[in-house]
């Protein structure tokens, strides 16, 4: 029998948004503008999911603070300013969510984008509504640590039982398995099916609406 959740939390990029191609721009321009050399796209799509700072660590290792930070700050002023490679919702999101709504779930956003970024994403999208709270990677821990969903646990008053965290990348499944939360896995985002499965998901699904569906 599939088990119904009080609270659904889902990742923002690579679940929601279609922003792989984006981010991976930006991080490269922003490598560039500071003379550093070209990254690799695959390594720089395997990093989404965490904060920036995170996931510079991850892609300049041995690199001092400094230029790292330098770094994040002209990817913000790609991201948020200068690159407009569209990021649409994934398709049956918008209607997903509002359906899931309706239906007596209350949702959430637990990601590893800045504040600003997400709170950008949320006007552009027309979803902000929807949710009943959201956490961001520059507001706690980054992914795949489970602090960011132990405080949206402890804000909604929801046990970890009720709760189902979706998202696709391992960093998303495992922070679930760590924060005792049930997660489902799609895997249209940027990790693949070996990776989301090493934390042992509930469930892969291919589309958002195959989510919804399976959801009671």
């Amino acid at each position: 029998m599939r088990k119904a959740y009080e609270l659904v939390i889902f990742d923002w990029d690579g679940t929601l948004m279609d922003s792989a191609e984006r981010i991976v721009a930006c991080f490269q321009a922003a490598a560039h503008d500071c003379g550093w050399r070209a990254l690799a796209d695959e390594a720089i799509r395997k990093t989404i999911g965490l904060g920036v700072a995170e996931a510079l660590a991850r892609l300049l290792p041995g690199e001092a603070d400094s230029r790292r930070r330098a770094i994040a700050a002209r990817y913000r002023e790609h991201f948020l300013r200068l690159n407009d490679t569209p990021t649409p919702l994934f398709p049956g999101v918008a209607a997903g969510l509002k359906d899931l709504r309706a239906r007596g779930y209350r949702i959430a956003v637990a990601t590893g984008k800045s504040r600003i970024g997400l709170n950008a994403a949320l006007e552009a999208s027309q979803t902000g509504a929807l949710f009943c709270t959201t956490r961001c990677a520059d507001e706690t821990r980054s992914k795949p640590d489970p602090l960011m969903l132990h405080e949206i646990l402890a804000e909604t008053g929801v046990q970890a039982a009720d709760a189902l965290m979706v998202g696709d990348t391992s960093y998303d499944i495992e922070m679930a398995a760590r924060a005792g939360i049930d997660s489902v896995a799609v895997t249209y985002g940027v990790h693949d099916l070996a990776e989301l499965r090493l934390h042992e998901p509930r469930l892969c699904v291919q589309t958002f609406p195959e989510l919804c569906a399976w959801l009671p």
